[in-house]
């Protein structure tokens, strides 16, 4: 009997339910069997052919959830630390991202998965906008279904607009084949909405009605997409709920009332905002305005794919804005209002909530699918003492930590190891996809493309900097 077919009891962690109460159980166990959580409590009985995880001294919590990422640009990864978002939109839609062939994009996701995994995010969002074909979306696919995580496919294709692409036969075709009854998590559109008056989005929103499935949508991005495209959404009657609104950094109140009142949520990648220039991380007017959030990393081309940063990051710039708004008006903030919990919070059963999955994943309860995350490593100094669960979450853990991961009751990481994957394998499809694209792009232009100009700058000049001495008087002048 396998390890996968056995009852496994997570024993004697400190449980992070993130149930609707927020129970934390000091010293509690996790039973499962089959792909469900059948117990949460203290000294629980284990089945006689469970297999037992001693979880002491680490922190047993839900398995994290990202809403929103590229997964196929994973082979060009830290590719474009300095770009801007001008740069990325160029290198990818204009450029470069038309040269990716089905198999680039199946090395991308491949390894996009797997990193997934072993970082304890059990359900990501394949935010896929560089399907140019059936054959790009197969092999997203196909490559998504070789990974024991659990996936959904945001169908997109940059190359086209959403109302060519999603009405096409070849489209239908695929979602026939691969998606209705296939073996995804779920399914949804991906497609930005420009702002033009003729609303030549409309099409595709059509398409997502008729299929049952949600549209996600890059809104609020500065320079690309603002307020004009969420009142066309919302005057045609496309504002439903289960959209998710990625980014949302630069709209207006109208537009965050608009997303509050028709059940939309937004899907906040900090680390992406705080680089790109997409606008400010959202979460300080999220709050305000009630709207549900979710986490995501957005891309390995700029950033790290573990939902540890995303929450340390945006823990982060939600403070730095409340003091900087407050030291505007000569204040003080003496007390944070958004917490470790509630960013822990965001990245579980934010996700799962965004994803219409609350009831089976994002919470360790008796019911929900056994997607769980252990941290804990005896060899980091990091790891010891554990206060205050949330904040140790947050500031002290990261993806060096994860020592187990189920996904549905399959443990897919244990002792710190992956397990059912070939990780070799992955690594040698993505170095082939490099080699590609170094190869057709010149290796001039590869470099020009990951080492973007720096503007000029100019130094001030410095009232007191000294420029001339007097032997006479024995002194410097200005």
């Amino acid at each position: 009997m396998s390890a996968n077919d056995r009852p496994v009891l997570l024993r004697n962690g400190l449980v992070l339910t993130m149930d609707d109460s927020h129970t934390v159980l000091p010293g509690g166990d996790v039973l499962v069997a089959g792909d469900r959580i059948v117990e949460v409590g203290h000294r629980l009985d284990a089945p006689g052919d469970a297999l037992e995880i001693d979880a002491s001294g680490g922190i047993v919590m839900p398995g994290m959830i990202d809403t929103h990422r590229h997964m196929w640009q994973t082979a060009m990864r830290g590719y474009g630390a300095d770009w801007t978002l001008t740069q990325y939109f160029v290198w990818y839609y204009l450029e470069s991202g038309k040269l990716f062939r089905p198999e680039d994009v199946h090395a991308g996701n491949l390894l996009s998965a797997i990193e997934a995994i072993d970082a304890g995010v059990t359900t990501s969002v394949d935010w896929s906008h560089g399907l140019q074909s059936a054959d790009h979306a197969d092999a997203a696919v196909d490559a998504l279904e070789s990974v024991p995580g659990r996936f959904v496919l945001a169908y997109g294709n940059i190359q086209q607009g959403p109302w060519e692409w999603s009405t096409s036969e070849a489209f239908h075709d695929f979602y026939r084949r691969r998606v209705d009854g296939g073996k995804l998590a779920g399914f949804q559109l991906a497609f930005d909405v420009t702002g033009d008056p003729a609303f030549p989005e409309k099409a595709a929103f059509e398409v997502a009605r008729e299929l049952g499935v949600s549209v996600t949508t890059h809104a609020g991005v500065w320079g690309a997409t603002n307020d004009e495209g969420i009142r066309l959404m919302y005057e045609n009657g496309f504002m439903a709920p289960g959209t998710v609104y990625v980014h949302a950094a630069t709209l207006g109140a109208d537009s965050y009332h608009r997303i509050a009142a028709t059940g939309g949520s937004v899907s906040v990648s900090t680390e992406s905002e705080q680089s790109a220039g997409q606008g400010y991380p959202p979460t300080f007017q999220l709050r305000d305005y009630g709207i549900p959030v979710s986490l995501s990393m957005d891309t390995s081309v700029w950033w790290s794919g573990d939902l540890f940063t995303a929450m340390r990051t945006t823990l982060s710039a939600d403070r730095v804005r409340e003091h900087l708004e407050a030291h505007g008006r000569q204040e003080t903030v003496t007390h944070h209002k958004l917490r470790a919990e509630q960013v822990v919070e965001w990245g579980t059963r934010g996700g799962a909530r965004a994803l219409g999955m609350d009831s089976q994943v994002g919470a360790l309860t008796p019911g929900r699918r056994a997607d769980i995350v252990l941290i804990k490593n005896d060899a980091s100094p990091a790891m010891s003492p554990i206060l205050n669960p949330y904040g140790h979450v947050v500031y002290q853990a990261q993806r060096g930590d994860v020592h187990t991961v189920l996904v549905g009751g399959r443990l897919v990481k244990h002792e710190g190891r992956l397990l059912g994957v070939d990780l070799a394998a992955a690594r040698a499809k993505v170095a082939a996809t490099v080699d590609h694209l170094r190869e057709t792009l010149g290796e001039e232009a590869w470099q020009r493309g990951m080492n973007p100009d720096i503007p000029e700058t100019s130094v001030l000049e410095n009232p007191y900097q000294y420029t001339e001495y007097d032997a006479g008087s024995a002194q410097w002048k200005h």
